[in-house]
């Protein structure tokens, strides 16, 4: 009777986790707004879970040792294969590459030592065995099995910890929910042999883990929106100075006196910064870099008049085919003159390189001033902040930003080949 309790209790949780797989596969497929990264990697969950979940079902009605073996085998198979699977998708949001990860090298490789165990688990008695009339048995070494999959989860668990950093409140929980339930289901089974715990917790953990990531993803989308009216109705105080007019206009007018030619030329080279920066005022997709470029030019030539001596300028770009949101390299470029050009500082050298790469095209802007303080709350470092979300936002781009060795900092725009014009 006990028997038959905990074997209708297995094939209702088998049943209703598969359910739950399903239903979170065809939730994934229907969100197409979704991130692109985080759908490919819940859509990947969902078919192992799918996979994991029915080879349980067909396990609990299997009649024969045979079908029994391989459903066992395939159930064992598609658990496993969600560790890997998840470290990938914990490294992407980490924003690292998990190809080159040592994180993913250890987890590969005691995902190996796993499948190697389970390959021999079928051909030998050591670790758990169908009998002919389709009764499963423990061997002596079953605790082995499990040892593998427990260490992939505190592997993770270490990169969680290492990586916190980077990842958000919300993502840091879905994250430790995903490896300490299954990690504590594991542990029981280990040692408890009856209910499907693992099966349970697994299928609970991604479920959770989905509904996280969702609600953070809403709330982000929320937020931006909100950020993106802000941006529109304040972008004209964050660009246009009153004290960099003011300065421009009186340098126009001395210069007026002293060189008539070259006062014009500031006139014409301000008036096509004031126009640019109303057009980008009023834009809300990117645009060619070639235009961002041209506004860029605009106001070097008019800070190199104001400035003269203490700033000298090296331009390097051709590489222009590509697109950006409006204001994004010259609020940069602002940035380094805001904060480097001073009648008490060197004179600052600033450079601006563009360059393809296999990925897309890279911007780079780099100066000898006194260096980027990563806590700031002036307005420049604030442009640069929403210049990275703008980036990730509107193009799938990144913004990094590094000290020289030599002194300075080093601006990298990373903007992806879709962005090609």
């Amino acid at each position: 009777m006990m028997m038959s309790g905990i074997t209708l209790a297995n094939f209702a949780i088998a049943v209703s986790t598969f359910i739950i797989s399903v239903l979170g596969l065809i939730l994934v497929i229907f969100l197409r707004k979704t991130i692109r990264e985080n759908r490919i990697s819940f859509l990947a969950f969902f078919l192992l879970l799918v996979g994991y979940t029915s080879s349980a079902v067909i396990n609990e009605l299997a009649d024969t040792a045979v079908i029994s073996q391989i459903s066992l085998f395939s159930n064992s198979l598609f658990s496993s294969l969600l560790i890997p699977a998840i470290t990938i998708y914990l490294l992407r949001c980490a924003g690292k590459d998990w190809r080159h990860s040592p994180l993913f090298a250890a987890v590969a490789s005691l995902w190996a030592v796993y499948f190697a165990l389970l390959a021999v688990t079928q051909f030998t008695t050591w670790i758990y065995y169908f009998t002919p009339d389709n009764v499963y048995h423990r061997g002596a070494w079953y605790p082995l099995l499990l040892i593998p999959p427990a260490l992939l989860m505190v592997v993770n668990l270490i990169g969680l910890w290492r990586f916190r950093a980077a990842l958000t409140h919300r993502q840091r929980v879905a994250f430790l929910i995903y490896f300490v339930v299954p990690l504590v289901c594991m542990l029981i089974q280990m040692f408890f042999f009856g209910l499907l715990l693992i099966v349970f917790g697994t299928a609970l953990a991604v479920l959770f883990m989905f509904v996280f990531f969702l609600y953070d993803q809403v709330e982000r989308s929320i937020r931006q929106a909100e950020e993106n009216a802000r941006q529109r109705a304040s972008i004209n105080v964050l660009q246009m100075r009153p004290h960099f007019i003011c300065n421009t206009m009186m340098s126009i007018y001395y210069l007026i006196a002293l060189d008539a030619e070259k006062a014009r030329q500031v006139t014409l080279d301000f008036t096509t910064y004031l126009r640019d920066n109303f057009t980008a005022i009023a834009k809300e997709d990117t645009i060619p870099f070639a235009e961002e470029l041209e506004h860029t030019r605009a106001y070097l030539a008019v800070e190199k008049v104001r400035h003269e001596d203490k700033l000298y300028i090296e331009l390097d770009a051709p590489c222009t085919s590509f697109r950006v949101p409006p204001l994004t390299l010259q609020p940069i470029v602002e940035n380094a003159i805001v904060h480097g050009v001073s009648p008490d500082l060197e004179p600052l050298y600033l450079s601006i390189l563009t360059r393809e790469t296999k990925t897309g095209s890279e911007i780079i802007v780099e100066d000898t001033g006194p260096g980027f303080a990563p806590i700031d709350d002036h307005e420049p470092h604030i442009a640069l902040a929403n210049i990275r979300e703008r980036l990730k936002m509107m193009c799938g781009g990144t913004l990094e930003i590094t000290s020289r060795e030599t002194g300075g900092t080093r601006v990298t725009i990373r903007v992806p080949l879709k962005n090609a014009k």
